[in-house]
């Protein structure tokens, strides 16, 4: 009998699931060969004062003495979700860099990246491995760091273990049913339970709409995006449709009236002065 679960695209459900100690400390040993001694599982960490131009905002986060670890989820498709983790990361090596006298961070610092949707180079398993390495690939064994994006949509055979069966969990939930009898790991089956449709809170139900509804505005904004750049033909006719499309989401975000200007900015990465000019922009219309 299939087990109906919520879908681990939705931030709210994936953060539900892997917030769980043993589910978090689980997946990151696995793929960052580690053995974190953790006793909390933060979700929506930032860091104050904010490292650089950006208020970073990790969907889950937790740290022990030698490690920071940050797993964040993404469903909808961003053209700049490599570079955007990246920043992320950095952002976790640079808070820990107080004085120009000491460039040695305390914490290692892992990155693990979840793409439900899938990604344009339709690979399972992308690494950003910092250690530096001799011409013919030798590394030195200097720098620790390590950011891994995780695309579950591209699993096959050749998805070494034991990254494999946690792709297959997450990619299975999507339709939110999954056949808890296929995998042999309680952990895995821990992460069905955590979900189980039943157990989802009204709260948790208007997020997983929240989020639902701001996917489908950003897929129409990308859309329009893409559509004014193929009518211009040209770079920046490509650039202009692409702001267009992301003044179409704020606007409709702005007129839904569920959120503040300031919530609007954190959710867009669109500066605050811009989003009250297009409020403005919106009353006069």
């Amino acid at each position: 009998m299939l087990l109906k679960v919520g879908s681990l695209q939705y931030g709210v459900i994936f953060k539900k699931a892997f917030s769980d100690l043993e589910i978090f400390k689980s997946v990151i040993d696995d793929f960052f060969g580690t053995d974190i001694q953790i006793e909390k599982v933060e979700t929506e960490k930032t860091f104050d004062p904010p490292v650089g131009n950006v208020d970073c905002r990790f969907d889950l986060y937790a740290e022990d003495s030698v490690n920071r670890i940050i797993l964040d989820i993404q469903h909808v498709r961003h053209f700049d979700h490599y570079h955007r983790f990246l920043h992320y990361h950095c952002a976790a090596i640079l808070d820990q860099i107080k004085s120009s006298s000491d460039y040695f961070p305390v914490q290692k610092v892992f990155t693990l990246v979840v793409l439900t949707s899938g990604d344009k180079y339709k690979n399972d398993i992308g690494v950003i491995d910092f250690d530096p390495k001799t011409i013919d690939g030798k590394p030195f064994g200097e720098i620790f760091h390590k950011v891994i994006y995780v695309c579950p949509k591209y699993v096959n055979e050749q998805t070494p273990e034991p990254y494999r069966q946690w792709m297959i969990a997450i990619n299975d939930s999507l339709d939110e049913e999954v056949d808890e009898t296929q995998y042999d790991r309680p952990v895995i089956k821990k992460i069905f339970h955590q979900i189980k449709r039943d157990d989802i809170t009204p709260k948790e139900r208007a997020k997983m709409i929240d989020e639902y509804s701001f996917g489908l505005l950003e897929k129409a904004a990308k859309e329009k995006g893409l559509n004014e750049g193929r009518k211009e033909g040209k770079k920046e006719g490509r650039k202009e449709g692409r702001k267009e499309g992301i003044d179409f989401v704020v606007k409709k975000m702005i007129s839904a009236k569920q959120l503040s200007i300031k919530q609007i900015s954190e959710i867009t990465g669109i500066q605050i002065h811009e989003i009250e000019n297009l409020s403005l922009d919106q009353d006069s219309a």
